[in-house]
């Protein structure tokens, strides 16, 4: 009898300190997407925005996590089929459905530091002078340390 005794408040002792790890581990778990701010002062580009062929231009945005940032990336590609991934509302002026010849296609990967919660991206982009003037979606991926990912699709235009 004296075994059980000893062997059930063990087993009680095991329960109540698994319950507290768990319970523990629910409080610190990151269940909230990241954020890609376009609102703040200096973004760039916006929505509907230009970019000019043979220039450079600066990609500016401010991400936020609620516990820690993981990686940002920009992709940008043609819209000459006006396919649609775009996150905004605003619509913008399109032009003639085309094929693309010298498409301008740009996927780069921006470094975060880490432990950061806040961010303000600060990228330079060229576009080459020979690149296909028209229609672009640019696309923001940012995912935070624990896998959540936040998508901003936004369309510009090539000049």
């Amino acid at each position: 009898m004296k075994q059980f005794l000893k062997l059930s408040m063990c087993l009680l002792a095991i329960i109540i300190l698994a319950g507290g790890c768990s319970k523990n581990n629910e409080e610190t778990k990151d269940t909230e997407y990241p954020v890609i701010d376009l609102s703040v002062a200096d973004a760039f580009p916006q929505q509907c925005g230009t970019v000019k062929r043979g220039q450079t231009f600066t990609f500016r945005a401010r991400v936020t996590d609620n516990a820690e940032l993981g990686s940002v990336s920009v992709d940008i590609h043609h819209n000459f089929d006006h396919h649609s991934h775009s996150t905004e509302v605003q619509t913008c002026q399109m032009g003639a459905v085309k094929t693309p010849v010298n498409p301008l296609l740009l996927i780069k990967s921006i470094s975060i530091p880490t432990g950061l919660k806040t961010y303000n991206v600060v990228q330079s982009i060229d576009v080459p002078a020979n690149a296909d003037a028209g229609d672009y979606h640019f696309l923001i991926r940012l995912v935070d340390k624990a896998g959540w990912q936040t998508i901003k699709g936004i369309s510009i235009k090539v000049e």
